[in-house]
């Protein structure tokens, strides 16, 4: 066959190429040799097709390579597409109602026996599949998830471009700045003692642009940041990076919701509904105790405060009395709770901060068990009526601090929602998080620091609470979730030097350290900065959803683990002493007391 080129993709022919003759190129998936007759099925990333051999009409030297094939072997067939007969053909398979009876046969590469199947089901570990990644990639289910991540990046950035956009890259070696994560830091060889960040984000960057001129920026941007890894979290990912000038919150929701539905029409075929609803980050934790709630179930929690205002129940009283809140959850009949399933939502109440839950039941005219003996008959008919709750309906109450009480109620609320109700990885239900606060108070240091971040506009309407109340202050922040998964987060930022002084003053960064940290983009604010805002968009979390993963790994190429470690190539790895000393290091042997 000397050097054949292919013809045809494996997911290409189909009967009306019936008696055409091709070449393909690929993997052996699937091989049933019965002697005489070799069939296997050939795959490339485009699909399958069956090749078959036939003793009685192929070269003697060709059916001998054919009955040493295996699986993975890469090898390259001629032949002639025919229909397969009535009984035999697949119709689950595009290329199901032809096959290639081939009479040419080469095997480009042989592959060693595999550590795992890639053959549909397969029982290896994860870290057995990093560490053969490049195996694993193999498997339609990846490819198809990493085609369907390209199909959104070209969304994206048709969209943008239609709207005058400019895809502009910013560095990968920056300054160390504060962004709410350590950064990975690089030593510089010809600045002793001197490091180069890699960025968690290009926030100031992309501020720059905008000073620049460039009014209408993106990038689909490498971060990296060194924290904690969780299912949605990997150390270094990719955002859709989107900033513009002279611009409004409802800009930023109108060009956002326009890009996302180009995406979504792409990925998935359907249309989106627009414009996104949208809740207030105050509504979002009362109603729903999260401020990215899945929305696909209609369970929602209830403020029984009122309901219980000058009870004498010590828990309610006490929470009422510091300014906190009492809220519950009302669990309908048909979802019975068993006292077992009760005291497991109790525990994930207590890992979020819960000093535990008051739980009782709803009868026929008052409440049930549990809590109900320390509550007079008001009391109850109040708590029965504020939850709409019908006889046999369980009641789950917790009493506490106002975010508190929210965050392990809203905890237990998705925990209920995975139980009983269907949650459609199909059903994409969008919603705009708006007016959180400026900054808040950390419960444990007392000290103030940002909501998000700290370039952010307060809210006009706010400015004159900067100085007396800062806490009341909201900034113009916008966070996109879909699904229960916070896609983006964004804000209008602040374009005037003094005002960006204040704000880092309020979360204790003085004037000497603020020029220290920010110098650049103080002074930038200085030479006629425009108004501006933007948001970033967490490519492979858009990615992860409308694949219908569960894990934002599954969505790039070469993940690392829960640990930050490439199995694959085996990174972090040591350097050698000789490399250190070139960048003016020293390794220091960890002492143990």
């Amino acid at each position: 066959m000397g050097q054949p080129k292919r013809t045809h993709t494996c997911g290409e022919l189909r009967a009306e190429n019936e008696g055409k003759r091709v070449r393909l190129m690929g993997w052996v998936h699937r091989h049933r040799d019965q002697g005489g007759l070799v069939f296997f099925d050939l795959r490339d990333r485009y699909g399958l097709t069956q090749v078959t051999l036939n003793a009685e009409t192929v070269e003697s030297d060709v059916m001998s390579r054919a009955h040493s094939l295996r699986s993975e072997f890469v090898v390259a067939i001629e032949g002639m597409v025919q229909l397969r007969p009535g009984e035999t053909k697949n119709i689950s398979m595009p290329t199901g109602e032809i096959e290639v009876f081939a009479d040419g046969l080469e095997i480009l590469n042989e592959s060693e026996v595999l550590p795992f199947v890639l053959d549909g089901h397969t029982d290896a570990s994860e870290d057995l599949r990093l560490e053969y990644r490049f195996l694993d990639l193999r498997t339609p289910e990846l490819q198809a998830v990493l085609a369907l991540r390209h199909r959104i990046c070209q969304a994206a950035r048709r969209f943008l471009d239609s709207r005058l956009f400019l895809e502009i890259e910013t560095p990968l070696l920056v300054r160390p700045t504060p962004e709410g994560a350590r950064d990975f830091l690089v030593p510089s060889r010809i600045h002793p003692g001197s490091f180069y960040a890699l960025p968690q984000s290009p926030q100031l960057y992309k501020q720059m642009l905008m000073v620049s001129g460039f009014d209408r920026y993106f990038q689909i941007a490498k971060c990296l940041r060194d924290e904690d890894m969780r299912a949605d979290r990997q150390p270094e990912f990719s955002q859709i990076d989107i900033e513009m000038s002279f611009v409004d919150e409802e800009d930023i929701y109108e060009l956002c919701e326009g890009m996302m539905a180009a995406i979504v029409r792409d990925a998935t075929g359907e249309e989106l509904d627009i414009p996104i609803p949208r809740l207030t980050y105050h509504d979002a934790m009362n109603r729903f105790g999260s401020d990215k709630p899945d929305v696909r179930f209609p369970l929602e929690i209830v403020d029984l405060s009122e309901a219980v205002e000058g009870s004498e129940f010590k828990v309610f009283a006490g929470a009422l009395e510091a300014g906190g809140a009492v809220k519950a959850l009302c669990v309908p009949s048909e979802h019975g709770l068993s006292r077992r399933e009760i005291d497991e939502l109790e525990a994930l109440a207590k890992k979020n901060g819960a000093k535990g839950i008051a739980r009782t039941k709803v009868g026929e005219d008052a409440l049930e068990g549990g809590i109900a003996k320390f509550l007079s008959a008001d009391e109850q008919a109040r708590i029965i009526a504020a939850t709409g709750g019908t006889a046999g309906a369980n009641l789950l109450i917790i009493a506490g601090r106002w975010s508190l009480v929210c965050k392990s109620l809203g905890a237990v609320r998705l925990e209920l929602g995975k139980r009983f109700f269907t949650l459609d990885p199909d059903e994409l239900r969008f919603l705009w998080v708006t007016d959180f606060t400026l900054v808040e108070e950390d419960p444990d240091t007392g000290q103030i620091v940002p909501s998000h971040h700290i370039f952010t506009m307060p809210k006009p309407e706010d400015l004159p609470l900067l100085d007396s109340d800062p806490l009341r202050v909201h900034g113009q922040l916008y966070d996109l979730v879909l699904n229960g998964v916070e896609l983006g987060s964004g804000s209008v930022r602040v374009h005037i030097r003094k005002l960006q002084e204040k704000i880092l003053g309020l979360i204790g960064i003085g004037a000497e350290e603020a020029d220290r940290r920010f110098g650049f983009l103080l002074r930038a604010l200085e030479y006629g900065a425009p108004p501006h805002g933007g948001i970033a968009l967490g490519l492979e979390r858009i990615v992860m959803l409308l694949a219908g993963r569960s894990a934002i790994r599954d969505t790039i190429a070469f993940p690392k683990t829960t640990r930050a470690a490439s199995l694959m190539d085996g990174s972090p790895a040591p350097v050698a002493e000789n490399d250190l000393k070139g960048l003016h290091l020293e390794m220091r042997k960890e002492t143990h007391d």
